[in-house]
């Protein structure tokens, strides 16, 4: 096997640059507090967790978790989501902690990827976990901070899609009598391939009634009305009660003035298996995947002894940051530009505009090759140089 060339990254592996880190890192902080003022409380899980728990617990494929073994022989994995670290967290070390919990999160995670994917394998998520509350109240908490959250961070032209993951299943398996026969259309859903999903319904051995039904649920997007056209479609009673429950939320994200970016979409399925009722995903202009996704899972705390309903969602900080556009970042960087003779008077200046809460550089001219260049770096430049008197920088 040859050596990988000295530049190479690891497939999926990205740097950050200064620029794109601070504009990250500026926009993460406004998300931060937004959630905080909601009362959720941040937590830190570690990198590594055990394959056997959170790895089979967290829904991703096998194929994409990154596995190590300890000095034990126990198999590792990367952590490929929070959502089961946290349910972890909640039913170990915040056991005595009441219900219901809201906890918050800002954490890498990672997914190997094919090289010739061009996906990011490590990418990091700001999230919530609203756990121990089965209501629609919690539903509706969960969107309106999600649509919050957009618009705090600057985001104003958004959408976010709300399905439900039980009438899908029901329509389904009203339809086709098994999972088995439904697996299929169920991946072209997740994966958005509406061609593939209407080319396998056609070839299905259905009645013309069923494979229209099958079809229409493609239909299935818009606002309230288009609860009342799923009625038809879905009439059994677990089907009607899903209807009922989205209904209720509509109303709820009425009191929060929070139904104007809400759209429904039947078509809405995730591969995160643990998904057990409504689901969403929130869209921005111009961003051609979800820059922010969630839903119920009311089943997952069970894997760790301490069974509770529970919903969050988590943003896409790549996703979320790219939406956001070239923004410019009015942050100044200043730079104090000076020879040995001046450094204590470098020093003072340089303590003084920082306590104003500027970015100051000191830089001792002798380190300093291409003065010019190295001054393009920098909004102003301040020099204290010799015995010439320097001119301060506002």
């Amino acid at each position: 096997m040859s050596k990988p060339f000295v530049f190479e990254k690891p497939a999926g592996m990205r740097d950050t640059l200064p620029a794109f880190y601070q504009k990250n890192e500026d926009i993460k902080n406004r998300i931060k507090q937004e959630m905080e003022s909601w009362g959720y409380q941040f937590i830190q899980t570690p990198t590594l967790e055990y394959h056997d728990t959170v790895g089979e617990a967290s829904a991703i494929l096998d194929q994409q978790l990154f596995k190590l073994l300890d000095m034990e022989g126990k198999t590792l994995v990367l952590r490929p989501d929070m959502t089961a670290p946290i349910a972890r967290v909640v039913s170990s070390s915040m056991k005595h902690v009441a219900y219901p919990l809201r906890l918050a999160y800002s954490s890498p995670v990672f997914r190997a990827q094919q090289r010739e994917g061009g996906r990011p394998a490590e990418f990091e998520q700001v999230g919530i976990e609203l756990i121990g509350e089965g209501t629609a109240s919690a539903e509706a908490e969960a969107l309106a901070l999600m649509s919050e959250v957009f618009k705090k961070a600057g985001i104003a032209a958004f959408t976010v899609a709300v399905g439900h993951i039980g009438f899908v299943q029901e329509l389904l398996a009203d339809i086709l009598g098994n999972d088995d026969r439904a697996a299929d259309l169920l991946r072209y859903l997740n994966e958005k391939n509406y061609v593939g999903y209407t080319s396998h319904v056609k070839k299905l051995p259905l009645s013309s009634i069923d494979t229209q039904r099958l079809l229409k649920l493609l239909d299935l997007r818009g606002g309230i009305e288009v609860l009342d056209e799923a009625s038809s479609l879905n009439p059994n009673r677990r089907g009607q009660q899903t209807l009922q429950e989205l209904k209720d939320l509509y109303n709820l994200l009425e009191d929060y003035d929070a139904v104007q970016n809400i759209v429904f979409d039947f078509t809405l399925f995730s591969h995160m298996s643990y998904y057990t009722g409504i689901v969403f995903e929130g869209y921005a202009a111009g961003i051609g995947a979800p820059i922010a996704s969630g839903g119920r899972y009311d089943d997952l705390l069970s894997r760790f002894d301490r069974k509770a309903p529970a919903i969050g969602f988590a943003i896409r900080m790549d996703y979320f940051v790219e939406a956001l556009g070239n923004k410019s970042d009015d942050t100044k960087r200043h730079c104090i530009l000076y020879t040995d003779e001046r450094r204590k008077e470098a020093l003072k200046l340089a303590k003084d505009k920082r306590n104003e809460g500027k970015h100051v550089v000191m830089q001792n001219l002798s380190g300093v090759k291409n003065v010019d260049e190295f001054s393009k770096c920098f909004d102003d430049v301040h020099y204290l140089i010799g015995t010439q008197q320097g001119e301060d920088f506002s």
